[in-house]
């Protein structure tokens, strides 16, 4: 009877740890490196995990808020992927750094150079830079496609509720941190700010500022993932260990 108890505690316990362990590859996510404060700039990541295992990721939609739009978006180049941006006309144009902007993007497109993508048991992830971020919202939902090389289209598309479930197909959602008591962002520092400002007019600030603070931001990513991981495998390990423990004590009992 002991043996089988141990045996039982051995599996639920690499069951649960996979249970956990699961989350973290669960859907098309976004989160900032660092914080993306309210009225500041912020590079955000996009994180797109392969979620089948007899196709790649090929193709990443990822349509922009209309009724809080961005005048400022920048995706930085990502190896082995081409970008679109798509920009549409505002019904009420912005005002930024004592201009009018009567345009502002609609969808970012990252599209694989190959069949090749995101290959199963991968994750790849998207950097964008993003400003100024609005002042009268707490969070901003992105609506995202993502395709395989099969042609199949999954569509993140439905909007969490609060105090409801999370839905099976969640948009991506970005929540906004308040600004310091001074009025500075805190998600951005005055030469991020100054660069975005700069990129208006050349378009080069803000790229070297989302180069370094994407590479920054991947580390801790992928140690969360790693981690992730190694408690499944964990999980399988334990299990399967008390499972072969009980079926030895049973034989050792047959054999007396």
């Amino acid at each position: 009877m002991k043996a089988s108890r141990i045996a039982a505690v051995g599996a639920v316990a690499g069951v649960a740890v996979l249970t956990l362990s699961a989350p973290a590859f669960a859907h098309v996510s976004v989160q900032p490196e660092g914080e993306a404060a309210k009225g500041g700039y912020a590079v955000v990541d996009f994180k797109v995990p392969n979620e089948r295992d007899n196709a790649s990721t090929t193709k990443l939609e990822v349509t922009f808020p209309t009724d809080h739009p961005l005048a400022s978006v920048m995706p930085q180049p990502v190896d082995g992927w081409d970008i679109k941006v798509t920009k549409s006309k505002l019904d009420k144009p912005l005002e930024m750094h004592g201009r009018k902007i009567d345009e502002a993007v609609t969808k970012v497109t990252w599209t694989a150079d190959d069949d090749d993508g995101i290959d199963p048991g991968f994750f790849q992830k998207f950097p964008v830079s993003v400003g100024t971020l609005p002042e009268d919202a707490d969070e901003l939902v992105f609506k995202a496609l993502q395709t395989y090389s099969n042609k199949e289209v999954v569509r993140w598309i439905e909007v969490p509720q609060e105090g409801q479930e999370e839905p099976d197909f969640p948009a991506p959602v970005l929540v906004l941190a308040e600004a310091s008591a001074d009025g500075h962002a805190h998600g951005a520092s005055d030469g991020e700010a100054e660069g975005s400002k700069a990129d208006e007019t050349t378009g080069n600030g803000e790229n070297a500022a989302a180069e370094s603070t994407a590479a920054a931001g991947s580390d801790d990513a992928g140690g969360t993932d790693t981690t992730a991981r190694v408690l499944g495998v964990v999980g399988i390990v334990v299990g399967a260990a008390g499972v072969a423990y009980g079926v030895l004590a049973g034989r050792r009992r047959a054999d007396a």
